[in-house]
């Protein structure tokens, strides 16, 4: 899935999200399970729009300067007695994880939530070479059972029901009672407990993400709501974090500020359950902890977004606010977006990782709303964006060859506006006068894009732009 998207197929991988009835279900949940509870955390936080602007104002700030937050955190790192590798590729960041996990001579890997461990591949990779990785975050266990993708970035089995997940615990869980009661949500959450604390204790190495890398003190910092983070860094020997460039912020200080927001963004809570804070490996007197601290910082594609239309992306906290509040993920879930970022967030940043030639149909996959720049907790101009990713595809020629003509048809009127007035009065006449007997049309000459799935209504008046003069001739009069 990561090394292969299926983003090019976004039309196709949709229509089979459209008709998937147990899928459909699953999405039904997303307003109750977030967008509700956002509403509410932000209500009870009045400075909440003001700490949306500190967070912004942070992130950009790091991001004019973030060669220099980069150093100094790696500096830091090096001075607690960690070590610090900077991939520029997905490859290379596989390859630094292998390395290090054979140098630890590691067989089996416990692995936190990580969108850049999807990003890389990185599961694919370390089976391949004889090391077992093994999810530890609910969700993320109970897609890697199904063979599947997140397909949210912070509820990655959003789509997945319980009874679905009982039957995938009977299959996996080989050796437990066939006729135990696995009925319930509670009863689920027990039996994957008591087999992943046997992983956790087996484990060699532990790999997790990173919602925070700090300039000022060479921390680590992961914010969970299951704890399963913590014991995949303390436990084994060596810990692993895996976090891209754009995570650096400066100070602990800002970290605070820019937290304030993220839960209440994501899940509605005040604060997440877990805010763990790892700098360098186990030091003399500290009871627990790794042996060994190693942060692979990926670059991928991100650094040739500073200074151009889409460097605001980069500002991103993943909190999954804007994919929980857009009518089109709500309809089609993440998988349809086809790599490993769905969503607006995933419409922007897919084309700049992947390509927009591989990516640009998930810029068009968006009504512009504007909801996703709304409810996003670092102000990111997501329709903007979009817009700009469009643009590009018609430059080079990606976009539909009807289209392209389509535009151009509409461009030649628009550039003369007195016949395109003229153009449109007699459009409108005619479609009413054809369009009076039923009120609507089921097919209609060069809109089959919209008659396939719903009539097309017939004109009832005027042009807009008569309505238009008509209302202003009213409110002058």
């Amino acid at each position: 899935m990561t090394l292969h998207p299926t983003s090019p197929h976004f039309k196709k991988n949709a229509a089979r999200a459209l008709g998937d009835a147990e899928l459909q279900v699953a999405l039904s949940k997303v307003k109750r399970g977030f967008i509700d509870k956002r509403v509410a955390a932000a209500a009870r936080l009045p400075e909440f729009e003001a700490l949306r602007d500190q967070a912004r104002d942070i992130k950009n700030h790091t991001l004019a300067h973030l060669d220099l937050y980069l150093e100094r955190y790696e500096e830091k790192v090096t001075a607690s007695g960690g070590h610090v590798h900077f991939a520029r590729t997905a490859a290379e960041a596989r390859d630094i994880v292998l390395a290090i996990c054979r140098e630890a001579g590691a067989r089996t890997v416990t692995k936190g939530k990580s969108m850049i461990a999807e990003e890389i591949g990185l599961n694919a990779h370390l089976e391949a070479a004889g090391i077992t990785p093994v999810e530890t975050d609910l969700g993320e266990y109970i897609i890697q059972l199904r063979g599947e993708p997140p397909s949210h970035i912070i509820a990655p089995a959003v789509h997945v029901n319980a009874t679905q997940v009982e039957q995938d615990f009977r299959r996996v869980h080989k050796g437990l009672d066939e006729k135990r009661d696995l009925s319930e949500p509670v009863k689920l959450l027990a039996e994957a407990r008591a087999v992943l604390r046997e992983r956790f204790l087996a484990a060699d190495v532990g790999i997790t993400g990173a919602n925070f890398l700090v300039a000022e003190t060479g921390t680590s910092i992961i914010v969970t709501n299951e704890g399963n983070g913590d014991l995949t860094q303390i436990l084994p020997k060596t810990h692993i974090v895996l976090a891209s460039i754009e995570k650096v912020v400066p100070t602990l200080e800002d970290v605070c500020q820019i937290i304030r927001v993220l839960a209440r963004s994501a899940t509605g809570q005040d604060m997440s359950v877990y805010t763990t804070l790892s700098t360098g490996p186990r030091r003399p007197g500290d009871l627990d902890g790794p042996e060994n601290y190693h942060v692979i910082i990926l670059d991928n594609g991100r650094s040739s977004m500073l200074n151009t239309n889409f460097q605001d992306m980069l500002r991103c906290i993943r909190c999954g606010a804007c994919m929980n509040h857009c009518p089109v993920y709500q309809a089609v879930g993440g998988h349809a977006y086809g790599w490993v970022y769905p969503g607006p967030m995933g419409a922007v940043l897919t084309p700049s990782l992947i390509g927009v030639d591989k990516a640009g149909h998930l810029p068009n996959a968006s009504t512009f709303c504007g909801r996703c720049e709304s409810v996003c907790p670092v102000r990111i101009p997501l329709p903007k964006m979009m817009r700009h990713w469009r643009e590009r595809e018609f430059e080079r020629h990606l976009s539909p060859a009807a289209m392209r003509s389509g535009l151009a048809f509409w461009g030649f009127f628009a550039r003369r506006p007195a016949l395109y007035t003229l153009a449109m009065r007699f459009a409108v006449s005619a479609l009413a006068l054809v369009g009076r007997s039923r009120g609507r049309f089921q097919r209609l000459p060069l809109a089959s894009g919209w008659t396939a799935g719903r009539d097309f209504p017939a004109p009832q008046g005027g042009t807009f732009q008569a309505q238009w003069r008509r209302e202003r001739r009213r409110s002058v009069g």
